[in-house]
């Protein structure tokens, strides 16, 4: 049998989803991870590839996998602020709490870089402002080291 892993990850970063397909015909596997723990998933949806990773969530993708320093998919797109895919994510059961090695969340990074229509669909889908990250610091504080008054703004609501 061939390996596909790195074919799979490959298609999933470049969003062609006709070789992911054709991957999904074969059962390839849809949770490989790279080097970097990276899953195809968490590829598609930093890259910005919203076709990639709805074909990938509707044949079995995991849409909570974290990759070694324990970041999602959810995680990535809100810190790029690709809300399209955030939707999608949630939709398809993103937990809006995960929290990464050093207990940063989705709506921390959105708030951070200021990602602000991120940041309004988190809120809008109940994610908890209350979580701290290892340093202690909450969302609020984060913002605020940002200097992100839309951010605070946003989050008084």
């Amino acid at each position: 049998m061939t390996d596909t892993s790195q074919v799979t990850i490959h298609a999933a970063r470049l969003g062609e989803t006709e070789v992911l397909q054709e991957l999904i015909n074969k059962k390839a596997n849809l949770n490989v991870r790279d080097e970097k723990g990276y899953t195809p998933l968490i590829i598609a949806c930093y890259n910005n590839k919203y076709n990639a990773a709805e074909l990938l969530l509707a044949n079995g993708a995991d849409v909570n996998a974290i990759d070694l320093g324990g970041n999602t998919a959810l995680m990535g797109v809100a810190f790029k602020g690709y809300s399209d895919i955030a939707e999608l994510l949630i939709r398809n059961g993103a937990d809006l709490n995960l929290q990464h090695g050093n207990g940063g969340t989705a709506i921390m990074f959105a708030a951070m870089f200021g990602r602000h229509d991120v940041l309004k669909l988190l809120l809008a889908k109940g994610a908890d402002k209350t979580i701290v990250d290892k340093r202690g610091l909450s969302v609020y504080d984060l913002a605020a080291q940002q200097g992100n008054a839309e951010a605070l703004e946003l989050l008084a609501i």
